[in-house]
């Protein structure tokens, strides 16, 4: 997509980072033990975690993420929002107070408080920096997409920004500075959020968006062929280049005063057609052509749109401003146009066309767009919905980020007040991003490269001072929550392997220092990842972080908990499955086939999330390891001396 740089955008950006650094510096100069650093002292008011712990979930997942995936896929990107939000209800009344009164300030901490075993610190260590670090990949993703409209940079540069701006937040201060900037940012996020869709609300449906903030409304142009044996042979004032059949679509590629275009043969009322797509030719030159010409000739637009508006039985050109129910209901009778992508080689060039496909609001607003799993589904895509579902609503409780946030409050009462609060104003928000998502597929402002960006660019539809101000909010999201993966991971790393592990017995000034150089390495490999995995919905590569949380993590957590012949053996064997089989299935799951370059459709399974596999794997290695290898009596005999 052809962004430029908003000036207005940028003010509030400097305002932002600004803001976010100085709360940095101002909490370094309280940080002063190791405590501070990683659990901000366990003195957070309940009420400010709550919102923190928003926040921390509320991340370019939620913001960026699920609203571009509702434009692109309808009902079935809410999905997400529904597995995310449902997996509160196991944080609320599974683990929020008993996780409170186990541990000291990290996730390891708590697993091991009553073995002290060297196997279970460091299978927790690794899960918990594994888990971090796919949860990190989305997030710096979501920041690059984020700075190209903002500051005009390219995708790297902006991962290169957030990194050294979250390295900074968190060398100085730690987990109370983090605190705070999560707080501030999932507050302004919901507000900002509500008044983005009012204006949704307010402007309803048109068949023409063409807002200021656009960069021009594209018609695209539908050609009659003529055909002969299958084949394009003629195209009135166009000369005919190749054609090219990709599945069962055929594309034709047709040329006009010296620049070709790609155009898809689809059927009409009247016979066959050709409908103009959107190109991109990456050249094996290294250039770039959008819809055959440079970048500088300004050819290629933001898209979504309604082909059919109809109220009350019947068509209309728009509709004013409508009431949410009205919002929904009138969608579900019209028709919109989705832009689905299809890559080939062109001789040495690879293109990317993204071509229109109608499609019913009835069939947008129900699953089975993304996640076949109804007519068209087959075995293994009911099994990848099962999967995916089952790590959103198991993950969250399992996230080391979100299980560190419940030593920041002071009392197991504080941890469950602040878990409510937490599930009351992330379910409002979810709410929200799907009018967000819906009025981003109709009002003409999709960057179909990029379906990230789907929220900002909607805000920038109404004004550049909203969409200023939602961008550094967003940008703001990505830092917070980072800073807190970042947090947990350097905790995993001073605290849970080099202190307890190596047994180094460090100071608690030293733990500190260690912390933050662990912080510095792991910000640079996030930076790194966040440049290998360009283009990626955020929300799906979250849904793995998930999985590997929901294996890894969550057996171990509710045996601890909840059954007494839970061994040390058991827990750390545990870990060690769930890490082990997830991120086999991911690294040999199509999406990854397709980025070695091997064809998603050649590889081993068809399995996208392995949540259905590996955590059933954990769940029965804790139990029958526990059997076979006993909790050591001395552990017992202190468990029995505290319950009487």
């Amino acid at each position: 997509m052809i962004y430029e740089i908003s000036y207005t955008a940028l003010i509030f950006f400097f305002i932002f980072v600004g803001l976010v650094v100085g709360l940095s510096f101002y909490f370094g100069r309280k940080t002063s033990s190791s405590s501070s650093y990683f659990a901000a002292g366990g003195q957070i008011h309940w009420g400010v975690n709550g919102i923190a712990f928003a926040g921390d979930y509320l991340s370019a997942a939620s913001f960026l993420g699920i609203c571009g995936m509702i434009a692109v896929s309808g009902f079935d990107g809410f999905l997400y929002a529904i597995g995310f939000l449902a997996g509160w209800i196991v944080a609320l009344f599974l683990i929020a107070e008993p996780f409170k009164r186990l541990g000291k300030y990290t996730f390891t901490d708590a697993l091991n408080s009553k073995f002290n075993s060297r196997a279970i610190t460091l299978s927790a260590s690794i899960s918990t920096l594994i888990v971090s670090i796919f949860y990190l990949i989305p997030q710096m993703v979501g920041a690059g997409d984020l700075v190209m409209p903002l500051l005009g940079m390219p995708h790297w540069a902006g991962v290169l920004l957030v990194g050294a701006i979250v390295i900074i937040i968190v060398a100085s201060a730690g987990m109370a500075s983090t605190t705070y900037v999560q707080f501030l940012k999932g507050g302004l996020l919901i507000i900002l959020s509500l008044v983005l869709t009012f204006f949704i609300l307010k402007n309803g449906f048109t068949l023409n968006p063409d807002f200021k903030g656009s960069s021009g409304h594209y018609t695209f142009m539908e050609l009659c062929p003529e055909i002969e044996n299958e084949k394009i042979i003629a195209v009135a004032n166009w000369e005919v280049i190749s054609q090219q059949a990709v599945g069962n679509k055929t594309f034709v590629q047709l040329s006009q005063d010296g620049v070709a275009r790609w155009f898809d043969l689809a059927a009409s009322q009247n016979g066959p057609v050709l409908k103009e797509t959107l190109t991109v030719t990456q050249r094996a030159d290294g250039s770039i052509l959008y819809n055959g010409e440079p970048k500088e000739s300004r050819r290629f637009y933001q898209v979504g749109h309604m082909s059919k508006i109809i109220v009350n039985g019947e068509e209309v050109q728009e509709t004013g401003a409508l009431s949410p129910f009205q919002f929904l209901s009138t969608l579900q009778q019209s028709e919109i146009v989705r832009f689905l992508q299809v890559k080939f080689p062109d001789g040495n060039d690879e293109v990317s066309l993204y071509y229109q496909q109608p499609t019913a609001g009835a069939s947008f607003m129900l699953p089975g767009l993304k996640y076949k799993i109804g007519r068209d589904a087959t075995l293994w895509s009911k099994l990848d919905f099962i999967s995916l579902m089952l790590a959103l609503f198991l993950g969250t409780a399992a996230l080391p980020h979100i299980l560190i946030r419940y030593y920041t409050v002071k009392t197991p009462r504080d941890a469950r007040k602040s878990t409510i609060l937490a599930i009351a104003a992330i379910g409002g928000f979810y709410i929200l991003t799907l009018f967000m998502g819906l009025g981003s597929a109709v009002n003409g402002v999709l960057d179909v490269e990029s379906s990230n960006m789907s929220a900002p660019l909607l805000a920038r539809a109404f004004g550049a001072v909203l969409f200023s101000i939602i961008s550094a909010v967003a940008f703001a999201t990505v830092l917070g929550t980072v800073a807190g993966l970042i947090v947990a991971s350097s905790g995993a790393i001073a605290h849970d392997f080099i202190d307890v592990y190596l047994k180094k017995n460090l100071s608690d000034l030293k733990k500190v220092q260690v912390g933050k150089i662990a912080a510095f390495a792991v910000g640079i490999f996030a930076i790194l990842l966040g440049m290998a995995f360009k283009g990626i919905n955020v929300s799906f590569l979250v849904g793995w972080a998930f999985a590997i949380a929901a294996s890894a993590n969550l057996p171990a957590i509710l045996f601890l908990l909840f059954w007494k012949k839970t061994s040390e053996k058991g827990i750390a064997a545990s870990i060690i499955v769930g890490i082990l089989s997830s991120l086999l299935i991911i690294l040999t799951s199509p999406t990854m086939w397709d980025r070695y370059g091997l064809g998603a459709s050649n590889a081993w399974h068809q399995l996208e999330n392995p949540a259905l596999i590996s955590f059933p794997l954990a769940v029965l290695t804790v139990y029958f390891v526990s059997l076979w290898y006993p909790k050591r009596n001395k552990v017992a005999r202190i468990e029995n001396e505290i319950v009487s």
